[in-house]
């Protein structure tokens, strides 16, 4: 789950609001729900889920924004699970994260890659943890990101600390690193699709409820061609305008 703020929602030119989005890791868009003015993401999460008829099982991720109490509670009451960011904003519960003997902890996933100009290795830890203060929290797990941009040489180092509501063994270290990670993905497959691809924060719609239409229409497109098999967002719209049969087809009217 992730929000997208610049898309013109209403007849106002300056009115860019911001969508909160649920997408799973194939770049489909299970929900969107618009944030009420003068408001947050935060009391739209729990609205915006319930409008996913089942989600037992499911493991929910979103940024450090939605490590509320509230919403751990109302996930473990849908059956969900979660991968819950803790950052400084939690003070007493990022502390309690921090302060964990992970010097003591196994290794539980290591991954090196090289892309984009710099070399970055990441370290998954886990510790169970039947004591922290979060509804049903069962691991704390520790991300060290170790970054080198061969460009200048300069090192980085960031430690990233969440909270789990999956017990230990319920999914392994390479499984757990593959969804934090995946988390932003939302960004790649949605958000800087919707930007850059189709435009969206130019678009000159502005009538009524037309500008949210053309943004869940414009969202099922990005699904519709990722279950059809597309990579590249770009060369699929292009093909799809090619011929006016090939967009049946991928809906399956044909």
């Amino acid at each position: 789950m992730d929000g997208k703020d610049g898309a013109r929602l209403t007849h106002d030119r300056e009115d860019r609001g911001v969508l909160l989005a649920a997408m799973d890791h194939t770049g489909t868009v299970l929900a969107q729900r618009q944030i009420a003015d003068k408001s947050n993401e935060i009391p739209a999460f729990a609205t915006l889920l319930d409008a996913i008829e089942n989600l037992d099982g499911v493991v929910i991720t979103a940024d450090a924004l939605h490590t509320q109490h509230a919403h751990g509670a109302h996930l473990r009451s849908r059956g969900a699970h979660y991968l819950a960011i803790v950052k400084k904003n939690h003070a007493k519960l990022h502390d309690q994260v921090r302060h964990l003997p992970w010097r003591d902890m196994p290794l539980e996933h290591y991954d090196r890659t090289r892309a984009h100009h710099r070399i970055e290795i990441r370290r998954l830890k886990a510790a169970a943890f039947d004591h922290l203060d979060y509804p049903d929290a069962k691991q704390a797990l520790q991300i060290t990101r170790w970054r080198l941009d061969r460009a200048t040489g300069e090192p980085t180092i960031e430690r990233i600390y969440l909270i789990t509501s999956l017990a230990p063994g319920t999914a392994t270290g390479p499984e757990l690193a593959s969804w934090i990670r995946g988390h932003w993905g939302i960004e790649n497959l949605l958000h800087h699709v919707r930007d850059r691809t189709f435009r969206e924060n130019d678009s000159k719609v502005r009538t009524g409820h037309l500008p949210r239409t053309m943004t869940s229409l414009r969202n099922l497109a990005i699904g519709v061609h990722r279950q059809d098999g597309a990579a590249n967002m770009a060369a699929a719209l292009r093909r799809a305008a090619r011929d006016y049969r090939r967009p049946l087809t991928a809906l399956r009217l044909t």
